[in-house]
């Protein structure tokens, strides 16, 4: 829908920015917007590991749990998943 973002569109939204905010407030809002910016990063980097942490320890719990089962077990439950 909407294209790649040029120089002269760039220019534009940056005077309108600066005849809105003035010169006094652009810093301390391109400050804010940096640190938005760096925190939402953070925590979806957080969010990542903690999923990828929770899938290994699924995978280690049934590998576990199916190295514990008499060898009639687990041909009984692999009977089970083909069913």
């Amino acid at each position: 829908m909407f294209g790649k973002i040029g120089m002269p569109e760039l220019i534009l939204i940056l005077a309108i920015a600066l005849i809105i905010f003035g010169p006094r407030k652009l810093p301390e809002i391109g400050r804010s917007i940096g640190k938005g910016l760096r925190e939402f990063r953070q925590a979806t980097s957080e969010v990542q590991k903690s999923i990828s942490l929770d899938e290994e320890e699924e995978k280690e719990k049934t590998q576990s749990s199916t190295e514990a089962m008499p060898a009639e077990e687990k041909v009984a439950q692999a009977e089970e998943q083909k069913a």
